[in-house]
């Protein structure tokens, strides 16, 4: 059997492996999957992204499967229930924003954009290439995001975190060039 080559930050861990064989990268059009992602991905800001990984199942227990019309509904008993929660990243100004962002989010679909509209309009709905080699932890365009989810409310959205995401949700095929992902993200 032929060994697989991946990019080298899916390493031994079965769970980041599978991460990145089935989901990174991949292009994600579901508005609630897309909010869940940006949320998860706040969460790992200061964090690694393999510590939000073995804690998604609880993170998505937490927090009602990241279903936002709920989530929007949540006060101060669900953030010290949430702070109690030994499974889940016990940032109160994170759980403060994932609430925050599911009331942006509710909103924005109240006021007639979906959120998988409003993701994939910075790219025209397109995935970008990039060359397969070059690592970088900011663009310009996650930067123009990452102002742009900042002022719709959005917290923990850096540039950072916002190319962490288009990495994650398929805007950006940042597999690298030996990698046996690259060719399926380019054409999904």
């Amino acid at each position: 059997m032929t060994e697989r080559h991946r990019c080298d930050w899916a390493g031994d861990d079965p769970l980041m492996r599978d991460y990145h064989d089935g989901e990174w990268g991949v292009p994600l059009r579901d508005s609630r999957a897309l909010w869940e992602c940006l949320m998860l991905e706040s969460f790992q800001a200061g964090l690694s992204w393999r510590v939000v990984l073995h804690k998604r199942e609880a993170l998505r227990a937490a927090f009602a499967d990241f279903d936002p019309v709920v989530v929007s509904g949540y006060g101060e008993e669900e953030v010290l229930r949430l702070m109690a929660d030994p499974g889940i990243i016990r940032s109160r100004a994170k759980i403060e924003a994932t609430l925050g962002g599911a009331r942006i989010y509710c909103d924005m679909q109240a006021n007639g954009l979906q959120f998988s509209d409003f993701c994939w309009s910075f790219t025209q709905g397109k995935t970008l290439p990039s060359d397969g080699g070059t690592r970088v932890a900011s663009t310009p365009l996650s930067e123009q995001i990452s102002k742009e989810l900042k002022r719709r409310g959005f917290k923990f959205v850096g540039p950072t975190i916002a190319y962490a995401w288009m990495q994650a949700i398929g805007m950006v095929n940042d597999h690298a060039a030996h990698c046996f992902r690259r060719d399926a993200c380019a054409s999904a």
